[in-house]
C-alpha cells in the first residue's frame, strides 16, 4: 500500500520589498529559508516517520512585487536554477528525507530579460523531480507570454509537469490558478494525483470562494490538494493578517481531512492513500468523473483564443501592458457576445 502523511505547512512571509538594497534583499531570502530548515523537522516530529510530502505557502521567500519595476524585480528577488537558494532547500529535503515543495521567483538563462514564479518540487534526496511555472497571471511574466519560443524549448510535458515518483504523481499550481478548471484537468489527464498548491490567500470566513474551488477541484478530478497559505507578511501595507491561515489537505471525494487556525503552523497534517485513490479512480461508477470525459465535445470552444499567447516576446513586461491587454481581450469577447455590454 502506498500511504504516508503530508503537511501544508503554514508560514510566515518577510517582505524584501522594503529592503534598502540587492545584498539585502538577498541576505532576507537566505534567512527565510533557515526558517524553514528549523520547521520542517517539527513537521516530521508532529506528524511522525511517515511525513514524506511538505508544502510551503506562496511567496515564502519574498512576498510578491506590489509594484516594483519588473526588471529590478529579477534583479533582487528571483532565483537561478543553480544558485545558493535552491542548493539550500535541497539539503533541507535530503536532510530530512521529505519531498519539499517550494515556490519562488527565478530566472531562465533561455530567457535572460524576465523571470517566472515557479513551483518546484524537490524529492527525498534534494534533486529536482519537478517544476512548474505558472501560467495564470496578469502581472507576473508566463511561459504562455513566450508561447511558441518556451514551447519549443520545453514541451508540453516542460509546460504541463507530472512527477512520477514513490509516492504518487505529483503536480503543482501556483495561487489563484486554483480558479482554473481546465488547468487543473488538464494536470489530472497526464496522471497527477496529487496536486501541491503554494497559495497566498485571504481569509475570509464568510465567503471563501477559493476553498469552494480546491474541494471542486479535488472532486471533480479525483486527486489530492495539498494548500498551504501563508500566517502573515510581516510588514504589510494589506493588512499583515490578511492573508493568515487555512492551509488545508483534501481527499479526492472533496472531504476536508486537515485545516490550519491563523498564525505559522504544522497543524495542517493528514495521511495521504495512493492506492486508495487508485482503486476509486479503477471502480467503474457514476462518480468516477475521470472516465467519463467527451473532450472532443468542447475542442471548438477551447480553441478560442482568448488571453492571446506571445503577449511578452517582443516587448520588456510591465504592468500597463498587461493592463492593456486584458482592456483589448474585454472588448473582443464584448463584440463577440460572450461578455455583453454593461449597459445592453
Amino acid at each position: 500500500m502506498i500511504a504516508y502523511r503530508a503537511c501544508a505547512l503554514q508560514f510566515a512571509c518577510y517582505p524584501i520589498n522594503f529592503c534598502e538594497d540587492k545584498e539585502s534583499a538577498r541576505a532576507m531570502i537566505m534567512e527565510a529559508i533557515a526558517r524553514v530548515g528549523a520547521l520542517v523537522p517539527g513537521a516530521k516530529n508532529m506528524g511522525g516517520a511517515d511525513m514524506k510530502l511538505i508544502v510551503l505557502p506562496e511567496y515564502v521567500l519574498t512576498n510578491f512585487s506590489m509594484g516594483f519595476p519588473p526588471d529590478k524585480w529579477r534583479d533582487w528577488a528571483a532565483l537561478d536554477i543553480n544558485g545558493p537558494e535552491y542548493d539550500a532547500l535541497a539539503k533541507i529535503a535530503s536532510d530530512n528525507g521529505v519531498y519539499l515543495v517550494t515556490n519562488a521567483y527565478e530566472r531562465d538563462e533561455n530567457f535572460p530579460d524576465t523571470f517566472f514564479q515557479a513551483c518546484v518540487i524537490f524529492d527525498d534526496t534534494g534533486k529536482v523531480t519537478l517544476r512548474y511555472r505558472r501560467l495564470n497571471s496578469i502581472y507576473t511574466p508566463t511561459p504562455h507570454d513566450y508561447w511558441d519560443r518556451y514551447l519549443d524549448l520545453y514541451g508540453l510535458d516542460g509546460v504541463f509537469p507530472v512527477a512520477k515518483t514513490p509516492i504518487g504523481n505529483l503536480c503543482s499550481v501556483a495561487s489563484e490558478e486554483m480558479q482554473y478548471p481546465e488547468l487543473i484537468r488538464t494536470f489530472a489527464l497526464r496522471g497527477a494525483e496529487v496536486l501541491c498548491h503554494p497559495c497566498a490567500d485571504p481569509l475570509n470566513l464568510a465567503h471563501n470562494p477559493k476553498n469552494v474551488m480546491k474541494q471542486a477541484r479535488a472532486i471533480e478530478n479525483l486527486m489530492y490538494v495539498i494548500s498551504a497559505n501563508l500566517s502573515t507578511h510581516k510588514p504589510f501595507p494589506m493588512g499583515e493578517h490578511t492573508c493568515d491561515g487555512g492551509s488545508r489537505v483534501i481527499d479526492y471525494t472533496g472531504r476536508v481531512l486537515a485545516e490550519a487556525g491563523q498564525g505559522e503552523s504544522l497543524a495542517s497534517h493528514a495521511d495521504i492513500n495512493i492506492s486508495a485513490l487508485r482503486r476509486h479512480r479503477n471502480r467503474p461508477e457514476i462518480n468516477n468523473f475521470l472516465t467519463r470525459q467527451r473532450m472532443e465535445l468542447y475542442r471548438d470552444t477551447y480553441a478560442q483564443a482568448i488571453w492571446p499567447p506571445n503577449s511578452f516576446s517582443d516587448r520588456p513586461p510591465s504592468r500597463d501592458h498587461a493592463a492593456t491587454v486584458q482592456k483589448d481581450v474585454m472588448a473582443r469577447l464584448n463584440a463577440a457576445g460572450i461578455i455583453e455590454a454593461e449597459d445592453s
